[in-house]
């Protein structure tokens, strides 16, 4: 083979990326990520505009609600912390969390701030960020079955159900 063969010769498959194998589908994916960013976006402008106040209790949920959203920002869209040196490696570090991890942990965040001052700006600011926890969870349980196999499932149950009540009970072969 000469030099010019070499270099057009075709790449080895990438390995599998873990976090394909969670069962989100790309389109379900991109919209977890999207709520993140928008989640972001409310939590950091709400945050902004809870600081603006005296009241000590609102203060703190406004830094938290902007920690929130930096944190947001960071796991989702580590693009948008470019000037962040660390934001790639958390943002792979999150990618390889499991989707009920990232559900825990996002609406965990998102309630604080409610529970340390609960006006209408933390709630409606943290909205967005619990509802990216909830799709999260949502991936988590998984694809939906189908018909068939729940009917299946249904009908032996019933028929363990009658044979109980007749007393007809007998040793199935594996």
């Amino acid at each position: 083979m000469s030099s010019q063969e070499d270099q057009f010769q075709p790449a080895p498959p990438a390995p599998a990326d873990s976090s394909n194998d969670d069962g989100m589908t790309w389109w379900y994916r991109w919209l977890c990520r999207i709520a993140g960013v928008v989640g972001g976006i409310s939590c950091a402008l709400a945050g902004l505009w809870n600081c603006v106040t005296i009241n000590p209790l609102n203060i703190a949920a406004g830094v938290w609600m902007i920690l929130n959203a930096f944190v947001l920002f960071l796991c989702e869209a580590p693009f948008c912390c470019q000037f962040v040196e660390f934001a790639n490696a958390v943002s792979a570090r999150a990618d390889r969390l499991r989707p009920w991890q990232k559900a825990a942990f996002y609406c965990g965040m998102a309630v604080f701030p409610v529970i340390l001052s609960l006006t209408l700006t933390t709630f409606l600011g943290n909205a967005i960020a619990f509802v990216t926890g909830v799709l999260y969870g949502l991936s988590a349980l998984g694809k939906k079955g189908d018909a068939i196999s729940y009917a299946r499932i249904q009908q032996q149950q019933k028929q363990m159900d009658e044979e109980k009540l007749t007393g007809t009970i007998e040793p199935q072969a594996l």
